[in-house]
């Protein structure tokens, strides 16, 4: 086999009288990892991710929810501390997760259907899974 070649294995390198020869770190760089599957690992654990679905409410819930909110909104000048757990919708998945904001109620805006809490924090009130607070032991 080394007979085949015997005519050029002697020969001296071939150096370009056109062109510069390439620099020792882009050379390296040819032979550096590469990611076929960019975004791969991004997918999977986004897939492994786990979301709740959301709890419907029935009636009874509605109306005691109503109830705690007409107290909230009567008491709204004193300085109570409420918890209320909301649903978060994802925006990626279906499903969400369950939030428990606790804070002072700011506002409550029925047109908008958003309750402002002094945080800073806008929670939808068709999103709300329950209110607890002292204000509902007095």
């Amino acid at each position: 086999m080394t007979r085949k070649y015997n005519d050029i294995i002697y020969l001296p390198h071939h150096v370009s009288k056109t062109r510069l020869p390439m620099a020792i770190i882009d050379r390296a760089a040819q032979f550096s990892p590469f990611a076929a599957l960019t975004g791969h690992d991004a997918a999977i654990k986004e897939t492994a991710r786990l979301t709740h679905k959301r709890v419907e409410l029935d009636e009874y819930m509605k109306i005691d929810l109503n109830n705690r909110l007409k107290i909230i909104a009567d008491k709204i000048k004193e300085d109570h501390e409420i918890s209320i757990t909301y649903f978060q919708p994802d925006e990626k998945k279906e499903g969400g997760v369950y939030i428990t904001a606790t804070n002072r109620v700011k506002k409550i805006d029925k047109y908008e259907g958003l309750i402002f809490m002094v945080d800073g924090r806008e929670i939808p009130m068709d999103q709300i899974l329950s209110i607890d607070g002292q204000i509902f032991d007095e």
